[in-house]
């Protein structure tokens, strides 16, 4: 048994491939990042710089975008380093560092889709009292809030998972995670597993919970209000929706592929879907929204067309 504190580093188990694909993998995976910065910053600037964007449903799109590239950044970088490594090893803080940014990146993702569905159920079940209910007081804490407890609730496994006995420093994945860590563990883990599905429940479940009774509210108003109505919850709702099942779809199999044996899966087909809600949801959320939100989409035209 040996304390966490005396393991120099993690070792991970994952990388498979060859010196001639290296930097082949490395050319794709820097040209994605690029491609997430700049349409996430993009849009960040467009929304920040337009006043006519001032308004809630753009700010929370807002804090969207600034969580995808705080969860690009806790991932990418780090993942460019060990694709040209021939050994590949992380110290052990900043593997804990990584969980940290990477878990408080899916949590706050989960939160922003919580109160953007929030917002919308305002918009379409109450139009007339919405601007009195949703104001900028309003945003700034729910915006707030939706970063804080994330923070707070990963601090706390954080904690729980530091003081480990660990007894080896394999880590089967491309990146560092929690469940990996805590299943190196010569000591008891009870705590580390209770607080597991505390903070999952906290994290995923309640908002999930939170957005699944908003659209049952505007599917109530959709079905017996007019037409109008009906084409403003279609042209607002489907990214939101689009976001979240496609966010929730890498989620889960990510955990599926880290509390079940999947060594009859290909080793790329497993490092391609742990790696899912890391990567596709920072470039799928700013080409949905663009795309979809015409007042985003025009500015951001005008904003080419003026550089031509």
């Amino acid at each position: 048994m040996v304390n966490s504190t005396q393991i120099p580093y993690f070792i991970f188990n994952a990388y498979f491939y060859s010196d001639n694909l290296k930097y082949l993998y490395f050319v794709i995976v820097m040209s994605l990042y690029m491609l997430i910065l700049c349409a996430n910053l993009l849009l960040i600037v467009v929304i920040c710089m337009n006043r006519s964007l001032h308004e809630p449903m753009y700010l929370f799109l807002c804090s969207l975008f600034v969580n995808e590239l705080y969860g690009s950044t806790g991932l990418f970088p780090f993942l460019l380093l060990q694709i040209l490594s021939d050994i590949h090893t992380v110290s052990v803080p900043f593997c804990h560092l990584q969980i940290f940014c990477l878990y408080t990146y899916a949590g706050v993702e989960f939160a922003n889709l919580a109160i953007m569905s929030y917002d919308r159920y305002l918009a379409i079940c109450y139009p007339l009292q919405y601007n009195t209910c949703m104001t900028f007081k309003k945003v700034v804490v729910l915006i707030g809030v939706s970063w804080l407890c994330p923070f707070l609730i990963n601090v706390v496994t954080a904690s729980l998972r530091v003081p480990l006995q660990l007894c080896g420093n394999i880590i089967n994945k491309v990146f560092c995670d929690n469940y990996s860590v805590v299943k190196l563990a010569c000591s008891d883990t009870t705590v580390n597993n209770i607080y597991g599905l505390i903070s999952a429940s906290l994290s995923i479940v309640g908002p999930v919970s939170l957005i699944l009774y908003t659209y049952v509210k505007i599917l109530k108003v959709c079905f017996s209000g007019s037409k109008q109505t009906r084409q403003k919850a279609v042209s607002t709702c489907t990214p939101h929706l689009a976001s979240l099942l496609n966010f929730s779809f890498g989620c889960f199999f990510e955990v599926l592929q880290s509390r079940f044996n999947m060594n009859s899966v290909p080793n790329m087909l497993r490092i391609f879907l742990s790696l899912y809600f890391l990567t596709c949801q920072p470039l799928f959320n700013p080409v949905m929204y663009g795309l979809n939100m015409s007042k985003i989409r025009i500015i951001c035209k005008s904003l080419v067309f003026a550089e031509m």
